[in-house]
């Protein structure tokens, strides 16, 4: 969970708050809500925050450097709050140091003030000078903009334009436009740069000051709150103040950074890894397009000696692989002494199973003859040096509903040129052998790499269409090992969905003969069923489930329509499809050069055309196939216009009765780009073809 940020909760300057149940208990017995943090704790570590307080001694730089987000909820002087009791509401010197310093090197800091905010004895107005802000002494009344008719319960007044709202590319109310101030001051003196997040309204006193502002502040980022009770136990769940609150931290937080993606490799095995790369690269210009050698057949024959000696140097680091390592050796030594024909690793493919060994951090060297899907399309030796990414949160999930007994996450230690490509899969199909196996009993997918793309042009289109993030989001794309995890999560229930459901064909249809936007309406189908997933999984406290609803999105509208080539390009198909019908709905708009998302509407969007597709499938049980080939048809062409000269776009009658005839009837790009695709396929080409062969 390391992706996740750490929040430390001050507690040891006489706070008015607490995120401990049994110390607002003794705070205030009557009413421990009105001194608790408790439920604000709660939602944090729902999304995966850790939280805890700090209860005694001084704020120092080693204390602060054990977190991501530092909280101060309103220190008070015990004549005027019952507070925690622990320490003075008045911060040292070097602990304001401390602070400003924590902040300026990248840390975030979270501060709620409160109404007649100089009579309570702190000295927040000295910490707060170090960022530029200043809290007024006033308590503002708006009879007109209030909450339950209390003057004092004053609503606040966001910004006319929600990218107002907007911090770094963020939108720090996404899903969080109502919030209400109670017994609030103001803030003032906010220095050049600072977002206000929220106002007084013009009916108020006084009228249009701030109430909420968002500060940078070298590299790290402040908030300021007027008031702390709008996040206290008895009002967190009022307006949008749970949404809020989880914005505002999560933006306030320190970046994260990706230990785990950076872990060096083992260095004996790195070096030998390197040699056997260079005896398969030596390889690779003998061999024909079914494997075989065509060139050199001694130079072949040593350089196949010397990568089995590199496997059997190497296969003492990698203990757990014994059996097939033993068996690739011996696949290796039959092909040459069958003369190097087409090579056969069936004995060696049947040896290996990763899928019984799905442990995090487990290494495997795989050396095969194979091709590399969406890569190198001949059978080349190939040597993959993988790391299993298992962790037990999503061990539990799979154990727990989730069943996907073949699905093996990996990432990349090292590889031979066939992989500094687009693939990212290693399934045993592609493997050159004498026969396929009766069944296949795994299929492993590269998550790093499926991250490292999505991060790098979902960033990009996000700056180049000025999509203004959710704070989640934002962190979504700036962390590897984030990513990586929700990838993990979204490939575990995309892939079984394949075989769950009304399904009127083959789940694994690829095999077949069809219309490609019959691959596009399933691999479509299966990650709008995993974005259905995801909110179940978030609602049931899931960390990574919301940033699985992202990460579909995102891939789905930014990078799948304009990566590949336009020939049957059914990811992309499936892309088009989804924002043709998000934009129908007004969910998503593009606007003024600028594209707008309605955060609060998407899972409603995804789930209706969901409905829509699931629909097709269930009629499709009843219908033959032709019939449904063009249900299908007119389905997608319903949201995403066909070539104007397609026959398929005529109906029934103008295609031919033949099967065949009829697949050869569909044009290469039966459904081209939108004007909206063209141009940003045209402003993103660079950024998409650089995720070619691109790791971590």
């Amino acid at each position: 969970m390391k992706a996740f940020p750490a929040v430390l909760f001050d507690e040891a300057h006489s706070e008015a708050w607490t995120i401990r149940r049994e110390i607002a208990e003794v705070i205030n017995p009557a009413h421990p809500d009105d001194s608790g943090y408790v439920k604000a704790a709660e939602v944090l570590r729902r999304l995966g925050h850790t939280v805890r307080p700090h209860i005694e001694g001084p704020v120092t730089p080693g204390l602060l450097d054990t977190c991501d987000v530092f909280v101060i909820a309103h220190p008070s002087g015990e004549r005027w709050e019952r507070t925690t009791g622990a320490g003075s509401p008045v911060f040292t010197v070097d602990e304001i140091d401390a602070v400003e310093a924590y902040v300026a090197a990248g840390g975030g800091l979270v501060v709620l003030a409160e109404c007649e905010q100089d009579k309570y004895g702190s000295n927040l107005a000295d910490l707060l000078g170090r960022f530029g802000v200043a809290v007024e002494h006033a308590t503002v009344q708006d009879p007109a903009n209030c909450h339950n008719r209390v003057a004092t319960w004053v609503l606040g007044t966001p910004p006319s334009d929600g990218a107002d709202a907007g911090v770094d590319g963020q939108d720090l109310l996404a899903r969080a436009g109502r919030a209400c101030f109670y017994r609030s001051g103001t803030l003032a003196a906010l220095p050049e740069g600072a977002t206000v997040l929220f106002r007084t309204s013009p009916t108020a006193d006084p009228a249009g000051r701030p109430l909420a502002a968002a500060v940078r502040h070298g590299r790290g980022r402040v908030v300021v709150l007027a008031d702390s009770d709008l996040f206290g136990d008895d009002s967190i769940g009022d307006h949008d103040h749970v949404q809020l609150w989880a914005n505002l931290v999560t933006w306030a937080a320190r970046m994260p950074e990706d230990g785990r993606s950076r872990t060096a490799p083992r260095a004996e095995v790195a070096a030998e890894f390197a040699r056997l790369k260079a005896a398969v690269e030596e390889l690779r210009p003998l061999q024909a397009k079914d494997g075989s050698i065509s060139g050199d057949r001694d130079r072949a024959a040593g350089l196949i000696s010397r990568i089995c000696d590199h496997v059997t140097t190497l296969a003492p680091a990698f203990p757990h692989d014994r059996d097939y390592l033993d068996a690739v050796v011996a696949d290796f030594r039959m092909w040459v002494s069958d003369g190097l024909g087409v090579p056969d690793f069936l004995d060696s493919l049947n040896a290996f199973h990763p899928d019984t060994q799905r442990v995090d951090g487990l290494e495997h060297l795989v050396v095969f003859p194979m091709y590399t899907q969406n890569g190198n399309s001949d059978r080349n030796v190939e040597a993959v040096w993988i790391r299993v990414v298992w962790p037990d949160w999503l061990a539990e999930l799979e154990r727990g509903g989730y069943d996907n007994p073949m699905f093996v996450p990996i990432v990349f230690e090292g590889f031979t040129s066939g992989y500094d490509t687009n693939s990212a899969v290693l399934f045993p199909e592609t493997v050159a052998v004498r026969q396929a196996p009766s069944s296949f009993t795994w299929g492993a997918i590269f998550c790093d790499r499926e991250a490292a793309r999505f991060r790098a042009v979902s960033a990009a289109a996000a700056r180049t269409l000025k999509l203004a993030l959710p704070p989640d989001a934002a962190r979504l794309l700036a962390s590897q090992d984030l990513a990586q995890d929700t990838f993990v999560l979204w490939d575990l229930v995309h892939d079984r969905t394949h075989s769950h459901g009304d399904l009127p064909f083959d789940p694994f249809m690829i095999k077949q003969r069809m219309p490609y936007w019959l691959y596009a309406l399933e691999e479509l189908r299966c990650d709008l069923t995993a974005f259905g997933e995801a909110v179940k999984l978030e609602a049931a406290g899931v960390p990574h489930a919301r940033y699985v609803q992202y990460a579909i999105l995102f891939d789905r509208l930014f990078r799948f329509p304009i990566t590949g080539e336009r020939v049957r390009n059914y990811d992309g198909l499936g892309g088009q499809l989804l924002f043709a019908y998000l934009h129908r709905s007004d969910i998503v708009r593009w606007t003024d050069n600028r594209l707008t998302i309605d955060w609060a509407r998407v899972a409603d969007g995804v789930a209706d055309l969901r409905g829509e597709v699931d629909k097709l499938y269930r009629d499709g049980i009843d219908r033959p196939k032709a019939a449904h080939w063009l249900a299908a048809h007119q389905l997608v062409a319903t949201y995403v216009e066909p070539h104007p000269t397609s026959v398929w776009r005529q109906g029934g009658r103008a295609l031919p009765a033949e099967q065949k005839a009829m697949v050869d009837a569909v044009l290469p790009d039966e459904f081209p780009l939108s004007m909206f695709y063209e141009a940003l396929r045209r402003k993103l080409t660079e950024v998409v073809e650089s995720t070619r062969g691109i790791r971590a």
